[in-house]
């Protein structure tokens, strides 16, 4: 596939493809299969974290489908991330997501939530928010991961981040597409050198954003889907260019129809970004 050659800049130098192929809600028995049809057709960027529990799953089936296909591992780029309660442990975790998904280095590891847990191991001490960062930092020389950064973290979680931080994140990962264009947190990310990589670009469960009228009509006129077009809205040329007048149609649905749809009950406010027009 076309869009499988596109990638981004990171801040380390790397590059980073333009789509990826996520395995959260993956289905047990499913996950592995669908990520190695993914792999056959193209995409070259597979998304884990030990949350989504198939990392296991994921790392037997990316063993089989590298050797079926002969494709180098240099040539995937690899994201996990760090769980919440897993805050004061960084290097075991990874370690752990390292062995489960049967690889020797991930290519970006990211902290996946601004909040921290308690352990789960009782015995693990509780740290805050500079002490996480400055164990993210260490993992850059170990060898483990290439890139770190962060997830769901808005511009004043990372105004409060880069106070201490001694590497400026390579990547946040947060909820993008056309009912959260989140533009103020995008444009403090361009001025940081911070890439802006979206999840649920479709509109994340319970979406029916693939199936609007305006979105179907613009896939009719480029002879494509729905999901191209809401992918190439959010890298402006993921699978096929859209001009600037189905651009501003898909930006002006923000303003009437805004949505996060991932909103987890932290019992503490993370998305300082989001204004009135966000349901």
């Amino acid at each position: 596939m076309e869009f499988s050659k596109k990638t981004f800049k990171l801040n380390t130098g790397a590059r980073i493809p333009a789509v990826g192929f996520g395995t959260w809600q993956a289905a047990p028995g499913e996950a592995g299969r669908a990520m190695q049809t993914a792999i056959r057709a193209g995409y070259r960027h597979v998304d884990c974290a030990p949350l989504y529990w198939n990392e296991k799953e994921i790392g037997l089936a990316l063993t089989e489908v590298l050797k079926e296909t002969a494709i180098p591992r240099s040539e995937l780029f690899i994201t996990t991330k760090l769980w919440s309660s897993q805050h004061s442990q960084v290097e075991p975790a990874l370690r752990k997501s390292l062995q489960d998904l049967h690889l020797d280095y991930v290519d970006l590891y990211l902290m996946h939530w601004p909040v921290s847990l308690p352990p789960n191991d009782a015995s693990a001490p509780n740290f805050g928010k500079e002490d996480r960062t400055a164990e993210m930092e260490k993992l850059l020389d170990t060898g483990l991961v290439k890139a770190i950064g962060v997830a769901n973290c808005s511009t004043i979680n990372l105004e409060k981040l880069l106070m201490t931080a001694r590497i400026v994140p390579a990547v946040n990962q947060t909820e993008l597409h056309p009912l959260l264009p989140q533009d103020k947190l995008s444009q403090y990310c361009k001025a940081k050198g911070i890439h802006q990589t979206a999840f649920g670009p479709l509109g994340g469960k319970g979406s029916t954003l693939h199936t609007h009228p305006m979105v179907l009509d613009i896939a009719e006129k480029n002879k494509g889907t729905s999901g191209q077009v809401l992918l190439s809205w959010g890298s402006t040329w993921a699978i096929f260019r859209l001009d600037e007048t189905e651009i501003a149609k898909l930006d002006r649905l923000a303003k009437t129809e805004g949505r996060r749809f991932n909103r987890p009950n932290w019992r503490t406010t993370i998305f300082h970004d989001d204004d009135k027009s966000v349901g």
